[in-house]
C-alpha cells in the first residue's frame, strides 16, 4: 500500500496492438519511435529476422518510412539485450506474431519489474485463423491491447489475413509462416473469408 506523500515510479506496460494485414501498424510503430525521440528518449527497435520483405533488420511501413531495427530471432533474450543497453525508455516490436511464448514472459518482467513499457505491433492469426504463438502469448499477457483498422475489399471491417496464390484464390494448406505481401495476402472480413 503506498503512503500518502510518496511518489511511485511510473508503471509501465506491455501493449499488444494487432490487426490484419495493411492496418498500418509498422507506420505507427514508426510515429511512437518518432515521438518518444522527439522528447529526446531513446527507444529501442526490434522486427523479426524471417521477415525480410524490405530486407533485413528494417522496419518498413508501406507508405514509405523505413528504419533501422536489432532483429530478432527465437534465439534473442531481450532481458540480457535491455541490461546492456539500460537507458532506454521504450522497446518496440514489429512483427510480434513471431515472439516465442518465452520471450513474451521476458517482455512482461521488463515492463512490470523493469518500469520499461514495450509496444508490441502484429497479426493476431495466420492465413488459416489459427493464433501465432507469439500473438496467444501477448492475448493472455499484455496489459492493454488495440485492435488496429483495416478494411475488407468489400467495405466491411477486416479481421482476418487470407493467403491467396498467384491466380488470387485462397490457399487454405501449407506451414503457418510464409512471408510475403500483397501478392500473397489479402486482408479480408470474416463473411469474405468464409465465401
Amino acid at each position: 500500500m503506498e503512503k500518502r506523500g510518496t511518489i511511485s515510479a511510473p508503471m509501465a506496460k506491455l501493449f499488444f496492438r494487432y490487426a490484419a494485414m495493411n492496418a498500418g501498424k509498422s507506420t505507427a510503430l514508426l510515429q511512437v519511435a518518432h515521438n518518444y525521440e522527439e522528447r529526446g528518449h531513446r527507444v529501442r527497435l526490434y522486427t523479426a529476422a524471417v521477415d525480410d520483405r524490405y530486407g533485413h533488420g528494417l522496419v518498413t511501413s508501406r507508405l514509405g518510412p523505413q528504419r533501422e531495427a536489432q532483429e530478432f530471432t527465437s534465439e534473442t533474450d531481450f532481458l540480457t539485450d535491455h541490461q546492456a543497453d539500460a537507458g532506454v525508455a521504450c522497446i518496440l516490436i514489429d512483427e510480434a506474431q513471431f515472439l516465442s511464448k518465452v520471450q513474451v514472459w521476458a517482455l512482461h518482467e521488463l515492463a512490470h519489474l523493469r518500469h520499461v513499457p514495450v509496444i508490441c505491433y502484429g497479426l493476431r492469426t495466420d492465413f488459416q485463423g489459427e493464433l501465432f504463438p507469439g500473438s496467444a502469448a501477448l492475448l493472455g499477457l499484455a496489459d492493454e491491447m488495440d485492435e488496429m483498422r483495416t478494411i475488407c475489399d468489400c467495405g466491411r471491417r477486416a479481421t482476418m489475413n487470407m493467403r491467396v496464390d498467384a491466380n488470387n484464390r485462397k490457399v487454405t494448406e501449407g506451414a503457418q509462416v510464409e512471408i510475403g505481401g500483397n501478392a500473397r495476402y489479402r486482408a479480408v472480413c470474416g463473411r469474405c473469408f468464409r465465401s
